[in-house]
């Protein structure tokens, strides 16, 4: 197979071209395959830590539940559907969620 951009012959299996770094079809693939995420590992414990602080800022303060759970919420469907989030939502899960989960959002390729 030959990179689209730069000509360069590369693997079939390849995810990107190692010369000029452009995703192939086998990214694009990966990307596609059943609107999962790629990383169903790192998710699960984004969720996980999405549902404790739920759970504890019912018994710690009603009024942070109020973010807690329509941020959870855009998570999960986000992953459902296969959606990018943006930086501005993960830093905002950081600071006002769950410093775990946001942080594992920051530093999941997404």
């Amino acid at each position: 197979m030959f990179c689209v951009n730069c000509g360069n012959e590369i693997n079939d299996n390849a995810v990107i071209c190692p010369k000029c770094g452009v995703p192939t079809n086998n990214f694009k693939g990966l990307k596609k395959h059943g609107g999962a995420h790629a990383n169903e590992g790192m998710s699960l414990a984004i969720k996980i830590f999405l549902i404790i602080s739920c759970v504890a800022s019912i018994f710690s303060f009603l009024i942070p539940l109020a973010w807690c759970l329509p941020m959870t919420i855009r998570y999960f469907r986000a992953v459902e559907n296969g959606e990018e989030l943006g930086a501005g939502y993960k830093v905002c899960v950081l600071l006002f969620v769950n410093t775990i989960a946001g942080i594992l959002m920051l530093c999941d390729k997404q």
